[in-house]
């Protein structure tokens, strides 16, 4: 395989991981608490720096479509540490174990 190809496989993969963390999170604050505003801000956060890695991705910045990932999952996995959702024990796709 070669090298743009296996670094386009890596991306892919990359995205996917991060979107199946996106999707699996269940928000578990109380409205208009203190916690529901971080869960929410954490989402956001997340969600921003998914959506720039497409951005970058498109733009052929594979290093920077990789680094918004890197920042996008590592603020769904801060927040599932922290309790702010529900990820059901999912050790695979966050550090929650």
């Amino acid at each position: 395989m070669e090298g743009r190809e296996l670094d386009e496989k890596k991306l892919q993969k990359y995205f996917a991981v991060t979107k199946a963390a996106l999707d699996c999170l269940q928000h578990i604050q109380p409205t208009k608490t203190h916690l529901d505003t971080i869960a929410r801000d954490y989402l956001d956060m997340a969600t921003r720096y998914y959506l720039d890695a497409h951005h970058f991705k498109e733009k052929g910045d594979w290093i920077t479509a990789f680094a918004a990932l890197n920042y996008a999952h590592g603020w769904l996995d801060a927040g599932a540490r922290l309790g702010l959702w529900e990820v059901g024990h999912n050790s695979t796709l966050f550090t929650v174990d």
